[in-house]
């Protein structure tokens, strides 16, 4: 049965921009966003460079006690499950992306985390931790060091987000392949919708409305379609 969407997001890009501390450029957001939460649960299991569970969880805390906020790793819980539901506000960290999800997978927290977020529990996700919103991981940029049990994410939004989306250089003779390639590549095999999300930009979800913000337009890839700019989006979070 429908009901009426309630979601409380934020969906960061990244975590820190250039010569600024781990989560400076989203103070006030964040403020506003955990205005309310005494602790917040973090989901540490993307491990940016390998480190471990606890290390990234005393990092955030670190960061998070400058607004007077507690947090606790979900790793510290007996039993994720009850975590995850009990939590007061939600905070999934970036790092890579296929170990992120395959730890979802292992611990069953999909669809519990799915829920609580649909009844409106806070939630920060940046860059693996936006990733994973979306329809699948399939557009992330990340190595895949590990193999989860499914690419299929959390499905709140109609879209797919690549996190860090940088635009192509022409001047250079090799770059690589740009993102817009990769994502291009993606829909020759996949129908939804992509979201490029540049570096200091970040989505806001109220309700079902998703709104663009920060100091950048995003590319919104579209199958068989002409790239867009756009500085608003007309898809709603699902309400299933």
């Amino acid at each position: 049965m429908a009901h009426t969407a309630n979601y409380q997001l934020l969906l960061a890009s990244t975590s820190t921009m250039p010569g600024e501390r781990f989560l400076a450029y989203l103070s006030e957001e964040l403020n506003t966003l955990f205005g309310h939460t005494r602790t917040i649960t973090f989901i540490p299991y993307a491990r940016p460079n390998g480190i471990s569970h606890d290390h990234y969880t005393r990092h955030v805390a670190q960061a998070f006690s400058k607004i007077g906020k507690k947090v606790k790793g979900l790793h510290e819980y007996k039993d994720p499950i009850a975590g995850i539901s009990e939590a007061e506000a939600i905070f999934t960290g970036g790092g890579n992306t296929f170990i992120l999800v395959k730890a979802l997978y292992d611990l069953d927290i999909i669809k519990p985390l799915k829920n609580v977020i649909q009844k409106g529990v806070p939630y920060l996700g940046c860059s693996a931790g936006s990733n994973i919103i979306g329809q699948s991981m399939h557009t992330t940029n990340d190595m895949p060091i590990t193999m989860p049990q499914d690419f299929k994410t959390l499905g709140v939004i109609p879209y797919n987000i690549n996190a860090h989306y940088l635009d192509p250089i022409p001047h250079l003779k090799h770059n690589g392949e740009s993102r817009e390639t990769r994502i291009k590549e993606f829909h020759t095999y996949h129908d939804t919708d992509v979201i490029g999300l540049r570096e200091g930009s970040y989505l806001e979800v109220i309700g079902a409305d998703i709104f663009i913000k920060g100091p950048h337009s995003a590319r919104l890839f579209q199958k068989n379609q002409e790239t867009k700019e756009v500085t608003e989006i007309a898809g709603k979070a699902s309400d299933i």
